[in-house]
């Protein structure tokens, strides 16, 4: 979801980008206009996230899938090991691809949970030599989130932020390497976000591909390649909407409070349940289940109230509310207020 105030600029620059008669589709990445969306975006996320100047920010095609790869080949360098925590459908895939470049160690896995938990930090076990650490901040599929950063030593700690980013504040400098997909909390598909300490930016394999290589990517302002340009300048748009909503801090408290209502109705409901353990629950995405022969009768009925994408993800079914950053509390609420009505009506 993106926030109406958005949609509504997006709506007036789309045929004439400032009045220029040039729409913002159209804005060349070499342009002195999309130079100033350009820069004008970077200097905004920096404030918002408070990203110290040894950190460098990279807006590139694709999504953070595409990550997947594009990490082992930066960041391994000498190294023959990556260590992953294993938590939920986006750990696995990550730890899938990572696999074709390096041996991959598990730091703690939740697997036997049925992703439902994450292993206590005395299960950890973390190889010496290994190239960095890999976590996934937030299972959306999974409906699991880590409440805190993960203390991995010396090793340089990443994390695929996709759905946590902007959602809450973080400490950046605890991260080696943060990247996210812009499509949950940041903008429209089509972009993803890298945010690299300047030491880890000599790593790079040499047949890392050119798109690919964030050393280059950062000397060439992220347009080593053309960047998806409309994705980029919605994020701008993004960012000043939740400058105006008073940051990160204060989204982070609209987030808590819009997950806590609805878990805390599916807990007192008899007929919704949710099964991931409480301490470690999503606060951007809230799976839940009932009784297998009213799923088809919840979702159809849902759609016909005017909520929307309730559906489960394909690999796991169900239902699954994401409550991302533009949803307002006001949706959560007619959400539960369906919610009550279905149980009342027996399904």
């Amino acid at each position: 979801m993106l926030p109406p105030p958005v949609l509504e600029r997006i709506g007036a620059d789309v045929p004439s980008w400032r009045g220029t008669g040039v729409s913002a589709m159209e804005l060349s990445h070499r342009g002195a206009a999309f130079r100033e969306i350009a820069e004008k975006t970077q200097a905004d996320f920096r404030a918002l996230l408070r990203i110290p100047d040894h950190y460098r920010i990279l807006f590139l095609a694709g999504g953070a899938t595409l990550q997947f790869a594009a990490l082992p080949l930066n960041l391994l360098g000498a190294k023959r090991t990556i260590s992953f925590f294993d938590t939920g459908a986006w750990s696995k895939k990550a730890i899938m691809e990572a696999r074709k470049y390096a041996a991959v160690e598990i730091v703690a896995s939740s697997a036997s949970s049925g992703y439902t938990t994450i292993p206590p930090r005395e299960h950890w076990r973390i190889a010496a030599n290994t190239a960095y650490a890999h976590y996934t901040a937030n299972e959306t599929i999974d409906g699991v989130e880590f409440p805190f950063i993960p203390d991995v030593g010396s090793v340089p700690l990443v994390s695929d932020m996709s759905s946590t980013l902007l959602s809450r504040p973080i400490d950046v400098e605890r991260f080696g390497l943060i990247y996210a997909g812009a499509q949950k909390n940041l903008g429209i598909a089509g972009l993803s976000i890298v945010i690299v300490r300047e030491d880890l930016l000599d790593r790079a394999r040499a047949d890392t591909p050119t798109v690919l290589n964030y050393a280059v990517q950062a000397q060439q302002g992220s347009m080593a390649n053309t960047p998806p340009t409309f994705a980029w300048y919605v994020l701008g748009l993004v960012l000043e909407w939740l400058r105006d909503q008073g940051g990160v801090v204060e989204i982070e408290k609209r987030n808590m409070s819009k997950a806590l209502k609805l878990y805390e109705f599916i807990d007192s409901s008899d007929l919704f349940a949710n099964a991931v353990e409480k301490s470690v629950r999503s606060r951007m995405n809230v799976p839940f289940r009932l009784t297998e022969p009213l799923e088809s009768d919840f979702l159809s009925e849902s759609v016909a109230a005017g909520l929307l994408n309730l559906k489960g993800h394909r690999s796991v079914g169900g239902m699954r509310a994401s409550i991302y950053n533009a949803m307002p509390e006001a949706g959560v609420e007619a959400l539960i207020s369906f919610m009550k009505d279905f149980e009342q009506r027996g399904g």
